[in-house]
């Protein structure tokens, strides 16, 4: 593993600074104090810096030599609403808020990055670091770019990576077209007619047909998506009644849609409302139906992938990096990113994690081990895209 010297160097001070901000973790839009330490360290590196971007997101522009090419490299800074449940020296000082995400490790690993390429001074052109807030569904990604992100600092390709539990610490992957999944969600009310659950002739239950729905719904993507396209269509709430011998007046039903393709992501929200109001219609009861599309699904461009690629084998090797990793089913924002400059989303591996535990899990911690290589990842990336300067 061919790491950069000055980053593995400096790996202690870099787990100090991941591991503050795993003390003091932010949800979305009140990454006020993480912002801080982010722009303070670019700021101390000799980095230009500009906040306010997406409430809460800084941006740092690194230039050098006389090369017009820009690349951006994004990292994510907020956290999850969950009570974290380890019990190391640097858990979450804040009750109900926890970096299960790990997005501390994400914003350290390029804080390092960008230490370095400050110091160097070798590459030729422009390097927009991008610590965006509120990637864990509140569409922070394309808040920044509705406050002039890529007009304001323009690029020719963005970049992004996440860490991986699973996946051993030294390896990386990545894949060309989509890796990540459009996150949609749904919510439908059945309103029907309550009384008495003793007297059922006398209702129009929307428990019945709400249940009805639910089993419904589960047949589109068996029955109606191709078998080749995956997509997957999970109802998350049910809600509905209050007492024993009453049948509800109304049932609520929630969810989430991912899929890969805008034709699969169209055909599944037209067939939801379909099958809704056809089970409504002949039961009595009525229904309101929302569809929310929230995030696209992140799709990496040819060029870029193969860019990021070589990258990654110069820092763990060929043997360590995976080309065709399978597409997951899970969402990012960066998808927002990738709608408007080519670019390459990638993950990094984190090893078995705290007790083999997984992403979102109160569990959770960034294995700082991947620092190092996460770092080396974004120097060598920079030199992939811009290359050296002729100084």
């Amino acid at each position: 593993m061919e790491l950069i010297k000055e980053i593995e160097t400096n790996h202690e001070k870099y787990t100090n600074w991941r591991r503050e901000i795993h003390a003091y973790p932010e949800l979305a839009y009140q990454e006020h104090r993480t912002s801080d330490f982010v722009a303070k360290q670019l700021q101390s590196f000799g980095i230009h810096v500009e906040r306010g971007l997406g409430k809460t997101g800084v941006v740092g522009t690194l230039q050098c030599g006389t090369g017009k090419r820009a690349i951006g490299l994004r990292a994510d800074m907020d956290a999850l609403p969950l009570s974290e449940l380890n019990d190391f020296g640097h858990k979450s000082l804040v009750d109900g808020v926890m970096h299960a995400c790990g997005h501390d490790g994400h914003t350290t690993m390029l804080l390092a990055a960008a230490e370095c390429l400050a110091q160097r001074k070798d590459f030729d052109g422009t390097i927009h670091f991008i610590f965006q807030p509120a990637e864990e569904g509140e569409a922070g990604a394309e808040a920044m770019m509705k406050d002039g992100l890529f007009r304001r600092f323009p690029v020719e390709s963005v970049f992004a990576i996440h860490n991986w539990p699973g996946l051993p610490v030294g390896e990386m992957a990545t894949r060309e077209g989509p890796i990540m999944a459009a996150l949609d969600t749904f919510k439908a009310e059945i309103t029907g007619k309550g009384g008495h659950a003793a007297l059922p002739h006398l209702v129009r239950d929307p428990i019945q047909v709400a249940s009805q729905i639910v089993m419904a719904w589960q047949t589109i993507v068996s029955r109606n998506v191709k078998p080749i396209d995956p997509a997957v269509l999970s109802v998350t709430r049910f809600h509905g009644g209050t007492a024993w011998a009453v049948v509800p007046e109304i049932v609520e039903l929630g969810g989430t849609v991912r899929t890969f393709s805008k034709a699969v992501q169209s055909l599944i929200a037209d067939r939801m409302l379909e099958v809704a109001e056809g089970l409504c219609s002949s039961n009595g009861c009525k229904i309101s139906f929302q569809y929310e599309r929230r995030y696209p699904a992140t799709l990496n461009s040819p060029q870029e992938t193969q860019l990021s690629l070589a990258a990654a084998r110069d820092v763990c090797g060929d043997s360590a990096v995976d080309s065709n990793i399978e597409m997951v089913t899970g969402s990012e924002d960066f998808g927002f990113m990738l709608q408007e400059k080519p670019g390459c989303y990638a993950f990094i591996g984190n090893g078995p994690g705290s007790g083999g535990c997984l992403l979102h899990s109160p569990h959770f911690d960034f294995n700082d081990d991947a620092i190092p290589v996460g770092g080396s990842y974004w120097v060598n990336l920079v030199y992939s895209v811009l290359g050296h300067s002729a100084d």
